[in-house]
């Protein structure tokens, strides 16, 4: 964010899903040299974090609670703590007494299962009869859009290069549906979810910046899209979308899409998703959101942003392009 903006922001809400808690957005935003009076914080939905922070800043823009709000998320796999019980912890002997460390939080009352959520992707894929060849298209088609998005530099201006880092890394420009074949269940048990059809662990962030109509004029700005309530709210209907970007953590969640709305294939994940790039968890809703700013350049309209969360939850985000 440029030094003259910053000075104009009114708050930072950055989402995160396994951080050393402690409230990284405002670490990371006195890191990033905004002014010490911006004040910020972090907010926890998991998957569905850096989401629900954009939809905080809209909210708080249309009540004149502010005019400018900087908000998106972060999380990075590699560096995430190893998390223990106290042993005044009723599950602490229950998990390994002095070795209890865990790198998943619990979900559910009673649970603790560092596979939960892979055990319910693979129950949903079982129950509606998926199979493995069936996701395998979705692998392929998520490497070879984002291969191709990537060649032609269609997300080039909103990449920031951290630590020499200037790519995302997860992209495969050669994967086979043979490659997949042999990759094994991830579950013990298992027969459909693999380290191919499912996204990899990646850090990443991702930010936005929500601004009021008035804020937009006063700086001459021209805004990529327009925050709107959603399609029961708006009276739209999925033929009125011309863009969908959905997280998929789980090539099982493209196979569901697609299922239910077989007609908005070609106008959904169209640089490809987190079978690709990676889903670093609190900055997966901003990363999405802003893949759908872009595609919205090339084919305006209004675009849904949907992610799935822990916990059995989810959240989605009506676009339309322009606005103002």
């Amino acid at each position: 964010v440029p030094e003259d903006v910053r000075q104009t922001v009114d708050e930072v809400i950055v989402g995160n899903g396994v951080g050393a808690s402690g409230n990284i957005g405002r670490l990371a935003t006195l890191t990033a040299h905004f002014p010490q009076a911006v004040p910020a914080y972090t907010v926890d939905m998991q998957c569905g974090s850096g989401l629900e922070a954009l939809t905080i800043a809209a909210a708080k823009i249309r009540s004149g609670q502010a005019d400018l709000i900087v908000a998106g998320g972060v999380d990075s796999s590699s560096t995430a703590p190893r998390r223990a019980y106290n042993r005044n912890h009723p599950d602490y002997e229950r998990y390994g007494g002095e070795e209890s460390f865990y790198s998943v939080a619990k979900f559910a009352p009673g649970e603790h299962d560092p596979y939960a959520m892979i055990r319910g992707a693979e129950r949903v894929a079982l129950d509606v009869q998926m199979t493995r060849q069936e996701l395998n298209k979705w692998v392929l088609r998520s490497h070879s859009l984002a291969k191709q998005a990537r060649e032609a530099g269609v997300l080039e201006p909103y990449l920031v290069g951290v630590q020499g880092a200037t790519a995302d890394a997860g992209i495969r420009d050669r994967i086979s549906e043979r490659f997949l074949d042999k990759l094994p269940p991830l579950l013990p048990d298992g027969a459909i979810l693999t380290a191919g059809n499912t996204c990899l662990m990646h850090d990443g962030a991702a930010f936005l910046m929500v601004a009021s109509e008035r804020y937009v004029k006063e700086h001459n700005l021209t805004p990529l899209a327009e925050i709107q309530k959603l399609l029961a709210k708006t009276k739209h209907t999925a033929e009125d979308i011309a863009v969908f970007e959905c997280n998929e953590a789980f090539a099982v969640i493209d196979e569901l899409f697609a299922r239910a709305y077989p007609e908005a294939v070609d106008h959904y994940n169209r640089y490809g998703g987190a079978l690709a790039y990676g889903h670093p968890y609190g900055a997966s809703g901003g990363i999405i959101t802003i893949h759908a700013c872009r595609a919205l350049q090339e084919t305006p309209g209004y675009a849904v942003c949907s992610i799935a969360a822990a916990g059995g939850i989810g959240h989605a985000l009506l676009l339309r392009a322009g606005g103002m």
